[in-house]
C-alpha cells in the first residue's frame, strides 16, 4: 500500500513561517524520489522542492529559494518543508509527491494541504 499523508497547513501572516510534514509509506520511501509540489496559478502542478532518488540532489524553485527548507526524518519515513518569510503569493495547495525510482514519472501523490498567507 502506498500513502503519503500531509499536514502541517494552514494559516499565517506575510513573513510568518509554517512547516508541513508528510508520512510516507515504507515501501516507498527509500525507493523515490521524494518532494512537494504545489497547484500553481494555471492550475498546473510546480515544483517547490524535490530530493532526488539516486544522489539525494535537493532542488528548489527559484521563488522559495533561501525560504523554504526540505528535509527528511529517515527513521520517521518523514518528509518535512520549512517555509519560513511566507508570502501571499506562497498561498496554495501544497502537496507531497514520490516520484521516479520505483515509484516511476507519474508517481505517487498526497491529498494536499492548504497554506494561505494574508498581508
Amino acid at each position: 500500500q502506498v500513502d503519503l499523508v500531509e499536514s502541517g497547513g494552514g494559516s499565517v501572516q506575510a513573513g510568518g513561517s509554517l512547516k508541513l510534514s508528510c508520512a510516507v509509506s515504507p515501501y516507498i520511501y527509500f525507493s523515490c524520489g521524494l518532494g512537494w509540489y504545489r497547484r500553481g496559478s494555471k492550475n498546473e502542478r510546480e515544483l517547490v522542492s524535490m530530493i532526488s532518488v539516486d544522489d539525494h540532489i535537493i532542488t528548489y524553485a527559484d521563488s522559495v529559494k533561501g525560504r523554504f527548507t526540505i528535509s527528511q526524518d529517515n527513521a520517521k519515513n518523514t518528509l518535512y518543508l520549512e517555509m519560513d518569510n511566507l508570502q501571499t503569493e506562497d498561498t496554495d495547495v501544497y502537496y507531497c509527491a514520490a516520484k521516479e525510482g520505483v515509484c516511476g514519472p507519474q508517481g505517487y501523490w498526497g491529498q494536499g494541504t492548504q497554506v494561505t498567507v494574508s498581508s
